[in-house]
């Protein structure tokens, strides 16, 4: 059977409520291993806010980190994917597309996250040694 994206996505990625305030999202990507943040109302994918996104949309705009809500700002993602495509296959669109990461979705929820180097490491494992009499 054929490994699918659902088998090697982070199933809890960071997110937030869209009615989160800027300054919440802003203390979530203070930590370093947080660089993205998805915006969801009640599981719906609304987007992604980073901290570029902060900058420009609530800092550079004068607005109040503590009244602005993320779903003013999420950034509507580019891509996503569903949780059923085949690994290989992902990796194929992931690669085309040039992406580190991409959201999976079902039926428009956000279900988890599917990163490039997890695919990469997956991918690898499960290939068959090559053979060394050659």
């Amino acid at each position: 059977m054929t490994d699918r994206v659902r088998d090697a996505m982070v199933s809890d990625p960071p997110l937030l409520d869209g009615g989160a305030s800027a300054q919440q999202a802003g203390e979530a990507l203070g930590r370093p291993e947080v660089r993205a943040l998805f915006v969801c109302d009640d599981g719906r994918l609304l987007g992604v806010v980073t901290r570029k996104t902060l900058v420009r949309e609530v800092v550079a705009a004068g607005l109040d980190p503590r009244s602005t809500e993320l779903r003013g700002i999420a950034e509507p993602p580019h891509h996503t994917i569903g949780s059923d495509v085949p690994l290989d296959e992902a990796f194929r669109f992931l690669e085309e597309q040039d992406l580190e990461r991409v959201p999976v979705v079902e039926n428009g929820r956000l279900v988890g996250v599917l990163s490039r180097a997890v695919l990469q490491r997956r991918l690898a494992e499960d290939e068959p040694p090559a053979d060394l009499e050659d």
